[in-house]
């Protein structure tokens, strides 16, 4: 409306935490002709800062923190004798990097990034004892993924026949001598349901 005052058509805030009010406090002590009277004004700026601040009254370096602040609220524009070193104010602003995310490709979704590295451990391992009890562990972990991701539906040939392909063929289980652990759905359907509570919050 015509005649109002919008905060979108105001120069963006530095530090919005502080509200509009202290940042025309700030350029007002910027416009002081004497440097005593900018200290004193910019002092208690200081102040009234760390009255909104009420969460940083138990930090140790608060009044570091504070002087930061006014430093970048004056857009390092306030010539005073500063009571702090305010060299590593612009700190403050500095945007982390982004993290990286994995760049691994997944072949199949459903099983995940675990069962492929059991696959992958599972090729460079000799044969004997510690190799067939690590291919019934990833065996099994496959098949309580398949019944997961099918809504308790599975199908015992497919992880027998996904596990050979994952391996390259090396590990091949004949079903009529190997036998899953039984799958017990609702301790599935409960872990998923907290993992998705776990992300909700």
């Amino acid at each position: 409306m015509q005649g109002l005052d919008y905060n979108t058509q105001r120069e963006r805030l530095l530090l919005p935490e502080y509200g509009r009010e202290i940042q025309k406090m700030v350029e007002h002590a910027v416009s002081l002709p004497l440097r005593e009277d900018r200290l004193r004004c910019a002092k208690t700026i200081v102040k009234m800062m760390a009255k909104k601040m009420t969460q940083m009254r138990d930090s140790a370096d608060q009044q570091q923190a504070l002087w930061d602040h006014l430093y970048i609220m004056s857009h390092k524009e306030l010539d005073i004798d500063w009571p702090y070193d305010v060299s590593g104010a612009e700190k403050i602003l500095a945007k982390p990097e982004p993290l990286k995310l994995p760049q691994q490709d997944i072949r199949l979704r459903h099983y995940g990034r675990l069962v492929e590295e059991m696959c992958e451990k599972l090729k460079t391992m000799p044969a004997g004892e510690e190799r067939d009890a690590l291919a019934r562990h990833t065996a099994n972990q496959m098949k309580r993924d398949l019944v997961l991701w099918g809504h308790g539906n599975s199908d015992d040939e497919k992880v027998v026949a996904d596990l050979a392909d994952f391996t390259d063929g090396i590990i091949q289980i004949d079903l009529r001598n190997f036998t899953f652990d039984p799958v017990k759905i609702t301790e599935l359907a409960s872990a998923s349901g907290k993992k998705k509570k776990k992300k909700g919050n």
